[in-house]
């Protein structure tokens, strides 16, 4: 049986996907973003990631941070990967603009809280 990941792991999976759409959206406008299949596709890729990592994460860490829309970051997973052919890139662009600057503040500060905890 494999080894049960833990808390910290799949919150570095959630920042690095984040850093990973920062990167390929810098300097990109929507025009742009529809326009470049490649980066679309990673985009919702790495959304794919985060949904995943946000959805392994134990039922206490979503009550204790429970200011994050946890069934909204989990339900874009399920419907960029179970309903990909209704994909609204205004929607995925409004999440890689917006939402995913406030998330990103919110899961530092649980990494850093939850590094804490392992380190007392």
């Amino acid at each position: 049986m494999p080894k049960k990941r833990n808390v910290i792991l799949f919150i570095q999976d959630i920042l690095e996907a984040i850093g990973n759409i920062e990167e390929f959206t810098r300097n990109m406008g929507f025009k742009e973003f529809i326009a470049d299949k490649k980066t679309r596709d990673a985009v919702v890729r790495n959304l794919e990631v985060i949904g995943e990592a946000a959805k392994n994460l134990p039922d206490e860490i979503k009550q204790e941070y429970s200011e994050i829309e946890w069934k909204a970051v989990t339900g874009m997973r399920d419907k960029l990967i179970h309903e990909y052919f209704g994909v609204s890139n205004p929607i995925v662009w409004e999440t890689v603009t917006n939402d995913i600057i406030i998330f990103k503040k919110q899961i530092k500060v649980i990494l850093e809280r939850e590094n804490e905890t392992k380190n007392q």
